[in-house]
């Protein structure tokens, strides 16, 4: 027997659709699932883009005020979809009512953020999970099976890189993303938290680091009205660029291995350039998001002049087999986040938690934040272990 399950979006940007065509595909790939979501409300401040996604989409319901949605007894679940300064207020509260959360990452400004959604999912006793989709990939379970079971040897370092351009062009507009009491740490919770989210999940914890940021682009025009994605604004008023640009970090693990992690918000001439090189003492694995479904592997007993062979992905593989009957079939970004919607319906129908928690959400967060006190002391940090 199936149960339908009333689900909501709360912030309809981009991401809000992504969300809402996860819930729409998840049956498909999943078909054993033993929830059917039902898209019951979606909410948006923007006037009038609540109303278009609901006519679009199907949703029952549309309002500008995400408070409605906790109050409605017909939503049992939630995607948080909404800006990083409304995440902990919104989060803390839809898991109050008793909505089960989704939030996509960083959740929240700080660590003390995360820390305080995910103490309220925790009292609730309702299912959290974060967007932390890269993690979702085949190949990237793949590599972390290849290397959990001794694949390349112990593990020496590892480097990994997001490098973008979605706010390389000097006209891009001043949003919310820039602020430091709206956006939080810049480059840091747009893609570095995915870094420090891979790192743990390939390689363990992270025992401590050093960090150094930099501002490239100090100033940008305010926009006129609402905007949507990375919209360009010539000609406002110049504010403030408040946030970072660009960091770079060493990272020491506590298995003892060496990394690096880089990312730049406006790499000129890079788009999307996510991944990770993985180093051990008798191979390596390296991943492209770019070539999503293929892992390089380098292995073999002679050391020096190593080939790397590349590895399509395939149905053994995570969960490729839900999306693709062979590989080299290619899976796509929108995939990941049916997978992650899969995670987190199969955690509500069984009571147990699937893929990524508010608790990687809390370590990423707590990386975050040694990040920036590191970058302002120039000094090594240490993380607490977990």
């Amino acid at each position: 027997m199936v149960d339908a399950l009333g689900v909501a979006v709360v912030g309809f940007g981009w991401m809000g659709r992504v969300h809402t065509q996860a819930y729409a595909r998840v049956r498909h790939h999943y078909p054993r699932l033993p929830l059917r979501p039902e898209l019951v409300a979606v909410a948006e401040e923007v006037p009038g883009r609540a109303e278009e996604a609901a006519e679009r989409y199907g949703f029952a319901t549309a309002t500008r005020d995400w408070r409605e949605v906790a109050a409605d007894p017909r939503v049992r679940a939630v995607s948080v979809t909404a800006p990083n300064f409304l995440h902990r207020e919104i989060g803390v509260a839809m898991a109050e009512a008793g909505k089960h959360l989704w939030i996509e990452k960083p959740v929240g400004l700080t660590g003390e953020d995360a820390r305080a959604v995910a103490d309220a999912v925790a009292r609730a006793g309702v299912q959290g999970a974060v967007g932390f989709n890269y993690r979702n990939a085949p190949a990237v379970e793949a590599a972390r099976d290849l290397i959990a079971s001794g694949g390349i040897g112990t593990v020496t370092h590892v480097r990994i890189r997001l490098f973008s351009d979605y706010a390389a062009h000097p006209d891009g507009a001043l949003t919310w993303r820039y602020e430091r009491e709206r956006g939080g740490s810049g480059v840091l919770g747009d893609l570095a938290s995915h870094g420090a989210d891979l790192a743990r999940f390939l390689l363990g914890d992270i025992a401590s680091l050093t960090a150094d940021t930099a501002v490239f682009v100090p100033q940008r025009a305010r926009p006129a009205g609402a905007t949507a994605g990375h919209a360009l604004a010539s000609g406002g008023e110049p504010g403030p660029v408040e946030n970072e640009d660009y960091v770079g970090c060493l990272l020491r693990f506590a298995s003892g291995a060496r990394g690096v992690l880089e990312a730049c918000r406006v790499s000129v001439g890079e788009q999307n350039n996510y991944g990770f090189e993985v180093h051990g003492t008798r191979g390596a694995v390296f991943w492209d998001f770019r070539r999503m479904n293929e892992l390089g592997v380098s292995r073999g007993t002679a050391y020096q002049d190593e080939p790397v062979s590349t590895v399509y992905v395939g149905p053994g593989d995570g969960e490729f087999a839900a999306f693709q009957p062979g590989a080299a079939n290619a899976m796509g970004y929108d995939d990941l986040k049916v997978i992650e919607a899969h995670r987190f319906l199969r955690s509500i129908a069984e009571g147990r938690p699937y893929g990524t928690t508010l608790a990687d959400a809390v370590r990423s967060a707590e990386v975050l934040d040694a990040m920036v006190v590191s970058a302002e002391s120039g000094a090594w940090v240490s993380l607490p272990s977990s």
